[in-house]
């Protein structure tokens, strides 16, 4: 099987991304290989350090790898939103096929002197473990927001992408271009996918779109073509465990066997996956 550097590269290649959805029980993690699995088509499971800690460091990357090894299908998974070198350690340590410093509320250069002691702890562990960072604020929530985030606005600069790849070695940058974790219930800001391509031109390297929840097909789209080459969703597949549960236990109300209520719930996430896929594949 190919691995996770080299699918990314190829999406990197044919203007698509490999679609990264974050999950915290098993029901998500039915829905995300499910859906990738009807589609045909590579997908990154994320767990975020309170997602891990909910469904089990290193039980979730068990799940994974059996998953993988019985089916031969290519389900990866990534640390997510990671704010300490000793939780990405605790990551790598577990087999983790990537993770993600995130060092956004640092000053640049402890930012990068974190991230440098992480990519060489990763890379003495497990050559083929793909490290990412951060550079801008985007907000921290995936959830429903009234109003983009005070602090967030202020475009990564070429320069700092630039010094920043170079200096730390990352595989993988996740740079502030207009997006916003959670979902604005006014509507998302447009990306700036001018900047995401002169981003891409200096640093050469597969870029990550983070807070992809609620950003219209066509931004992208135009973001894909721009240069990035992993997109993360996280707030949709929150709506829509809650919705798909609220729906399942109204309509069933007397139904105490979890899973069957919870059936309700994992097929609306695999239903959000589907349609990312679909768009992220150019399918």
């Amino acid at each position: 099987m190919k691995t996770l550097k080299q699918y990314a590269e190829e999406a990197q290649k044919k203007g698509i991304a490999v679609g990264h959805f974050n999950i915290s029980n098993s029901e998500g993690f039915w829905a995300v290989v499910n859906g990738a699995k009807e589609l045909n088509v590579p997908v990154i499971i994320g767990a975020s350090e309170g997602e891990r800690d909910f469904i089990g460091v290193r039980q979730i990357a068990a799940m994974v790898k059996s998953y993988r090894e019985s089916t031969g299908q290519p389900v990866f998974l990534n640390a997510d939103h990671t704010y300490s070198f000793e939780r990405v350690k605790e990551a790598v340590d577990a087999g983790y096929d990537a993770v993600i410093f995130d060092g956004t509320e640092l000053s640049f250069e402890d930012n990068v002197a974190t991230t440098k002691k992480c990519v060489e702890y990763a890379r003495s562990v497990n050559p083929d473990i793909l490290v990412e960072a951060e550079i801008g604020f985007i907000g921290k929530s995936s959830k429903l927001l009234d109003a983009v985030p005070e602090g967030v606005g202020r475009l990564t600069s070429v320069e700092e992408a630039k010094s920043f790849v170079e200096a730390t070695g990352v595989d993988m940058l996740a740079p502030a271009v207009g997006n916003v974790h959670g979902m604005v219930k006014g509507g998302e800001p447009a990306l700036q996918t001018e900047r995401i391509e002169e981003i891409k031109n200096a640093v050469n390297m597969p870029l990550v779109l983070h807070g992809a929840s609620g950003n219209s097909v066509d931004d992208i789209r135009k973001a894909m073509k721009a240069g990035i080459s992993i997109i993360h969703i996280n707030t949709e597949l929150r709506v829509a465990f809650r919705s798909g549960l609220m729906k399942s236990l109204q309509e069933n109300p007397d139904e105490i066997a979890p899973y069957k209520y919870l059936k309700g719930a994992r097929n609306a996430m695999q239903k959000v996956v589907e349609e990312k896929l679909r768009l992220f594949n150019n399918l």
